[in-house]
């Protein structure tokens, strides 16, 4: 089983194309990430895969263990298995982190079926106890008011409460100081597993010490340009993008 993204271009709508034909199969198991310049269309896959409104699919598709999900809503999507941590999530005012949770635990159950609120808080706490979250924090309306790092640890907690099959992290590492990094990244290290997928997406190698990705990609106008082993992450480090760049004008004009 895998998330399958085939031949996908799509644009802000009315806008100029950004995916430009790419192509990328993201197994369970397994932790992708993908590194590339400003501008060369990582978040705008993560919202369009997701389905963000403010984005048009123009051709390909994207599928979910076989199904194609472009043409569900986005909390279809998100039942179906599917995990967006944002890179600047958003603040939900008066809905409690703990009701938050439940609300999308209880969307995923059966007609007539009740989560046990003992069970319930008894998970909460645990993995909040793991991401050093205050037990405060229940009560507290969604991000609102949180730090970065809170608001990313935030994030981590709902992957950990409603253990999607593919998640999706844009961008985690923006923001944090480096102990909050190391809480975030122990976070989702805690969640890798033969059950679930991961994108990472990231500017940055740092974040790639903590969180080792059996594969790295880079993206560079749309597209994935390059693929290898998690020692690529070091040597674009090393190089920036402008070496790959020159390969792309060399293979090119071959």
């Amino acid at each position: 089983m895998s998330l399958v993204i085939h031949n996908l271009h799509a644009r802000v709508v009315g806008g100029q194309e950004i995916l430009r034909g790419l192509n990328l199969e993201i197994q369970k198991g397994r932790v992708h990430a993908i590194m590339g310049p400003n501008g060369s269309g990582k978040s705008t896959l993560s919202k369009v895969i997701s389905g963000h409104p403010d984005y048009e699919v123009t051709a390909g598709e994207v599928l979910l263990d076989g199904v194609n999900i472009l043409g569900l809503e986005p909390d279809a999507r998100a039942r179906a298995g599917l995990f967006l941590a944002f890179q600047y999530p958003v603040e939900i005012p008066g809905v409690s982190n703990a009701n938050f949770i439940r609300a999308a635990l209880q969307a995923r159950l059966g007609e007539g079926e009740e989560l046990d609120a003992v069970d319930y808080y008894g998970d909460l706490y645990k993995e909040m106890d793991k991401l050093e979250i205050p037990r405060a924090f229940t009560a507290r309306s969604v991000n609102e008011g949180f730090s970065g790092g809170e608001k990313k640890r935030n994030e981590v907690l709902q992957m950990a409460m409603l253990k999607p099959s593919y998640a999706i992290l844009d961008e985690t590492d923006s923001g944090l100081d480096i102990d909050a990094l190391k809480i975030v990244a122990a976070g989702v290290n805690a969640q890798r597993g033969p059950g679930i997928g991961m994108l990472v997406i990231t500017h940055y190698q740092r974040l790639l010490d903590y969180i080792t990705p059996d594969v790295v990609h880079v993206l560079v106008g749309g597209r994935i340009v390059h693929t290898a082993g998690p020692e690529l992450a070091y040597e674009l480090e090393a190089k920036g993008y402008d070496w790959i760049r020159e390969e792309l004008a060399e293979s090119a004009s071959a």
